[in-house]
């Protein structure tokens, strides 16, 4: 029987690839299979996987689009690759974060918050009006007026319109749910005058154009104390709108303190701020629930219009499962399909493991675990086939008995005829895999090839850094350090927490664990202050433009361009590729970008620098034999011997780098792109800039993510150092290796949301493994081999 045309091609064909540090990959991915990509964090497989294979497909998918269309969508350039053959539709679900706006909630971004709605615009009593009336996204609106029309010789009188359009939000907060207040006593010292200094705002001083503008405006005695202002001038002083006034002859513009911080600080991104501005900003402004609508965003007359006694609010604030329960207990033929689909949005969350959940959460607050699962939400029920689903790790932020949940639906997926991608660490997901693929042998310029091809078994075998590590399995510590003391949690009810009491240890490594959902961020970050003997490492991306990288946002560029200064007799600003030192042509970037409108951009090597961002008359400056650009082309592990000694000598760049090589990013060059890098270095990187911070507990929130299994050891090592050194180490984690190696942990459970919030076990990582009392026990004990 001979085999017809079209089922001859069961293989996605990639040839030449050199995407970032990819040398020239060429491998053959089978259809219709679970493929899982390997190796360690820096490798190159979210280059080979996203970079490569899916932003291939998405760019042909585009290109069918018209030209117009086209122009309103993302620009993507083709990859770095000689041949890509057998490409399908491409659909991504990675880690990046949901969108943070204080309006979007895992509601509206599933589109489950829009079938509610439709929902109570049908069913719900007393009736408020169409779907929009349900939504705190939607204003009320009503205007009146008339216009005319000009139709040939032919004037048509004028016509009376009115408009009005009834929306869900509350007048208060605006739909946000929370207001925020300016603290006056952070704006200005009321006990003194003006003169005396009063403001307390970055930047606001008496002896420059503030102290000009506030001193000769008029409105009131700069020799006064604040407190003694009447009523008038303290309005004067916070309130004023923009007024035109002369002061020593020049035209200028007085505005009250409120709005003008408004402006120019308030507004603004707080991440972006200098980090004084930042603080300023933080101590000045706080931040609570709306008192109009308690939080649910809603207007009154939303909240009073119910289905049986549930409002719509109240809908949004049950947990998802029990929302699910709820909507099952609903029968009307006229809302027949709406409530099917319903059902099956609600049911795709507990089926995901994210039932804890509810409508109302914030997007902004989810874990990129959770914002991932969520994406997945929308394809389990998908009726395509023959698609390829590309994963990032799908299994960040999952206790061990949560994964086997995943595997199931990744099977499933390609069980209905798809083609699936996992780029992966967990050797459970690794486990079930039709075919591997490991790059390496190493990160950065040490990787970017293909170590092995085919089966896990061969994997196994195949003497790879993966294949060796991937049975690995920690043993519980024999001898556990004595605690020196501890931090009293009492009362703690934050989220699910059911009142609870609990002593963390301090000068030990403590592990706090339990399913996704029980309460371990809430119990760390919700009752652990962030003070100054507090440093907090949280999962929240770190910012960076394409002139962003390691040495700009460790700071390791300062004492570089000083030494370099010193040793030269000229200044620091030369040698910053953002300032005076750029090469003209590029500004610095070190690429010429030419916008082609709908095509895709393209990025090509600054001819007159090739590349190297600086001015020519910069690089004839040299320390130890080399210039800036020379220094920001090394990889960590070379510039911590180049600064060691000698005439380079520089011991506060030293130290940065030593951290950097401490939680394993030796092989990343200093002048690497920050949007280059993997969710793993990022996570590091962001360590090793907190470990210069003076605080005595360290707080981090699953470290192991994006870990390789042989970079899991390197940071149990790191982490004893910072205990041997005398600090505390709190770690939020599920991965065993780190539970085996604790001194002390607390496990939240039994379950998740309202099944959780409780401290099931409180002790050693041996008893926990002899008790085998609660889920982490018992897959901690099948981990060691108990």
């Amino acid at each position: 029987m001979t085999t017809h045309a079209a089922d001859s091609h069961d293989l996605i064909r990639v040839h030449g690839a050199r995407e970032n540090n990819l040398k020239d990959v060429s491998i053959e991915i089978p259809k219709r299979r679970l493929t899982v990509f390997t190796g360690v964090s820096g490798s190159g497989k979210s280059s080979l996987v996203f970079d490569t294979v899916a932003a291939e497909s998405q760019r042909l998918i585009n290109e069918t689009y018209s030209a117009f269309v086209q122009g309103f969508m993302e620009t993507l350039a083709r990859p770095e690759v000689d041949v890509l053959d057998g490409l399908t539709t491409a659909i991504i679900v990675d880690q990046s974060r949901l969108g943070a706006d204080p309006r979007s909630t895992v509601g509206t971004v599933t589109d489950a918050n829009a079938m509610l709605r439709i929902l109570y615009s049908r069913l719900a009593e007393p009736h408020v009006g169409p779907p929009g009336a349900y939504s705190f996204n939607v204003a009320s609106v009503s205007a009146s007026g008339g216009f005319t029309v000009d139709r040939g010789s032919e004037k048509t009188r004028t016509e009376k319109v009115s408009f009005s359009r009834t929306g869900g939000m509350c007048t208060h907060c605006e739909g946000r749910g929370t207001v925020s207040d300016i603290d006056l006593t952070q704006l200005y010292d009321a006990t003194k005058s003006l003169d005396e200094g009063a403001l307390t705002i970055p930047g606001y001083t008496m002896d420059g154009w503030y102290g000009r503008i506030y001193r000769g405006c008029g409105f009131f005695d700069p020799g006064k104390p604040i407190a003694e202002f009447t009523k008038k001038e303290l309005h004067a002083l916070l309130h004023q709108e923009p007024t035109k006034i002369k002061v020593d002859g020049i035209n200028l513009t007085y505005e009250g303190l409120i709005p003008k911080i408004q402006k120019s600080m308030l507004s603004k991104d707080v991440d972006s701020l200098q980090p004084h501005i930042r603080a300023f900003v933080l101590r000045a402004t706080t931040t609570g629930v709306c008192a109009e609508c308690d939080g649910t965003r809603l207007s009154p007359a939303v909240r009073a219009s119910r289905i049986g006694d549930v409002s719509i609010a109240d809908a949004c604030a049950m947990e998802i499962r029990d929302l699910a329960e709820w909507v099952r207990g609903l029968h009307d033929p006229s809302v027949a399909p709406l409530l099917t689909a319903l059902r099956h949005s609600l049911d795709s969350f507990t089926e995901i493991g994210l039932g804890y959940l509810s409508l109302d959460r914030p997007s902004g607050t989810l874990s990129g675990g959770e914002a991932q699962r969520v994406k997945m939400i929308r394809h389990l029920g998908s009726s395509l086939t023959d698609v390829t689903y590309v994963f990032d790790e799908p299994t960040v932020g999952l206790h061990p008995h949560d994964i086997q949940r995943m595997n199931d639906l990744l099977l499933r997926l390609r069980d209905k005829g798809n083609t699936v991608l996992v780029v992966e660490h967990k050797p459970e997901t690794i486990a079930i895999a039709d075919h591997v693929v490991d790059l390496g042998p190493g990160a950065g310029t040490g990787g970017g090839t293909v170590c092995f091809e085919g089966t896990v078994a061969g994997l196994r075998a195949s003497g790879t850094l993966t294949g060796r590590h991937l049975d690995d399995r920690a043993k519980v510590k024999d001898t556990v350090r004595e605690p020196r003391g501890a931090l009293e949690i009492r009362g703690a009810t934050t989220h699910n927490l059911r009142d609870v009491d609990v002593d963390i240890p301090l000068g030990v490594l403590c592990v706090v664990t339990g399913v996704a959902g029980s309460g371990k961020s809430s119990l760390v970050h919700g009752s652990v202050r962030s003070d100054e003997g507090v440093v907090s490492v949280d999962q929240g991306a770190i910012r960076g433009s394409r002139r962003s990288n390691p040495a700009t946002y460790t700071g390791l560029l300062d004492p570089i361009r000083k030494a370099f200064a010193k040793a030269n007799g000229v200044k620091p600003a030369l040698f910053s590729a953002n300032s005076e030192g750029a090469c003209p042509n590029c500004n610095g970037a070190g690429v010429v970008y030419t916008d082609l409108g709908m095509m895709a951009g393209i990025s090509t090597t600054c001819e007159e620098c090739e590349g190297r961002r600086y001015d020519a008359s910069v690089l004839v400056h040299r320390l130890g034999g080399r210039d800036i650009a020379e220094v920001l082309a090394m990889p960590v592990s070379e510039a911590l011997e180049f600064f060691a000694e000698g005439e380079a000598r520089t011991p506060a760049a030293h130290r940065i780098l030593t951290r950097l090589s401490d939680v394993g990013l030796g092989y990343l060059t200093l002048g690497q792109p920050l949007t280059t890098l993997s969710g793993g270095e990022r996570q590091r990187l962001k360590l090793a800039v907190h470990m210069a911070d003076k605080g005595g507990v360290y707080v981090l929130d699953e470290p192991t993510s994006g870990l390789h299994l042989a970079d899991v050891e390197q940071l149990l090592g790191l982490l004893d150092r910072l205990v041997d050194s005398g600090k505390s180490v709190i770690v939020v984690e599920h991965h065993q290796a780190v539970m085996a190696h604790a001194d002390w942990i607390i496990d939240l459970g039994p379950g998740a949301g309202h099944d959780g919030g409780r401290v099931v076990f409180e002790g050693t990582p041996a008893d926990l493994v002899a008790a085998r009392s609660t889920l982490t026990g018992e897959h901690l004990a099948a981990y060691v081999g108990a």
